[in-house]
């Protein structure tokens, strides 16, 4: 099976070498550019890549300009690794073509999780599961519907515990942090703090969890949570 192909632009060779020897230890084919010329060069040469890794600050062109060239050609995922964590830079990377955004410092393990959820989404529908219901163990969410149930008992949802359900659904047995979570459901531009996540939590905890066996939700130490079975 040929393996995916990732390309990391990072100017600072000490985070590139660890984020290389990272990914190919995951199973990666890992190819380095260190300017925003190169990046592009190194596109032009393979346009096969499974995902693109890209920081912002790069000498010769900077990672939005990188990004706005490689979009304009590929839809193939980008997520931008920057130092910059302000909404605005957020917001202007996502629109400028990113697929996602991770600042720095970030944990590995989280890295590693995005990389297989935004390379998940880019699989045609038809090979997916499908996306009108969605299961883990004796859990079942229904899209359309909007509904829940675990063993055949109906749960009882609010539209955001049912948003925040699913995405945990649809990342299951993945680490997510609470940052991660707080802008996937309820927005980058949410003006709220992260231990909202974690009431939310308690409160799926409590519909989900607390009368089922085994425990769904997991609580993963100095990262976040993960609907794990």
């Amino acid at each position: 099976m040929e393996q995916d192909r990732i390309l990391v632009v990072e100017d600072e060779k000490s985070v590139a070498t660890f984020v290389k020897l990272e990914l190919e230890h995951e199973g990666y084919q890992v190819d380095v550019a260190t300017d925003g010329e190169n990046a592009i060069t190194r596109f032009e040469e393979n346009e096969d890549y499974s995902c693109i890794l890209l920081d912002w600050m790069l000498p010769k062109l900077d990672g939005l300009e990188v990004c706005r060239r490689i979009r304009k050609k590929s839809s193939v995922p980008i997520i931008m690794l920057t130092a910059r964590e302000q909404v605005g830079d957020k917001i202007a990377g996502l629109d400028r073509g990113a697929d996602d955004y991770l600042t720095k410092p970030f944990e590995i393990e989280e890295l590693l999780a995005r990389i297989r959820a935004i390379m998940r989404r880019s699989i045609p529908s038809s090979e997916q599961e499908s996306e009108d219901r969605l299961h883990i163990h004796d859990m079942t969410v229904m899209l359309k519907s909007r509904r829940a149930t675990r063993a055949g008992y109906d749960i009882e949802l609010t539209q955001r515990e049912f948003d925040l359900l699913t995405f945990l659904i649809k990342h299951k047995n993945e680490a997510l942090s609470r940052e991660w979570l707080l802008s996937a459901v309820w927005g980058y531009d949410f003006a709220g703090e992260t231990n909202v996540v974690d009431v939310y939590i308690r409160y799926l905890r409590n519909k989900i969890d607390r009368d089922f066996e085994p425990k769904l939700i997991t609580t993963v130490r100095g990262i976040g949570y993960m609907l794990y079975y």
